[in-house]
């Protein structure tokens, strides 16, 4: 009795173990595939004539784009069926747009820290 209910036990342990390592090769094969795509996208944007300068939402499904065709910049409008120019811009128009992907990540990492610091005050006995 004991004896089946250790066996009972241990088979439901390997389970778990199979399952955790399915998941874990399921998520691993996910971000490999989700990296691959990502940089063969990129590398063919590379060199390219065409260049999505800005993007602007105005309703859902509706857009204002500034694009780069060569060395020329177009205001383009993004319907859900319909593309329609609307003026060309010199480039003493275009504004550069600052990098918000170092931004956010140095705003990520200092709310990181405070949380840090807050965990492991509540953590230590306080008399």
């Amino acid at each position: 009795m004991v004896l089946a209910l250790v066996a009972d036990r241990a088979e439901s342990f390997t389970q778990f173990l199979t399952v955790i390592l399915v998941f874990l090769l399921v998520l691993a094969l996910t971000y490999l595939t989700t990296r691959f795509v990502g940089n063969y996208q990129k590398a063919r944007s590379v060199n390219r004539n065409f260049d999505v300068i800005e993007t602007y939402k105005i309703t859902n499904g509706k857009y204002l784009q500034i694009v780069r065709i060569g060395e020329k910049y177009v205001v383009i409008g993004i319907g859900k069926d319909n593309v329609t120019s609307i003026c060309e811009l010199s480039a003493d128009d275009i504004k550069p747009v600052p990098e918000q992907s170092v931004q956010s990540v140095e705003a990520f990492r200092s709310i990181l820290d405070k949380a840090k610091e807050r965990i492991g005050k509540g953590g230590k006995n306080e008399k």
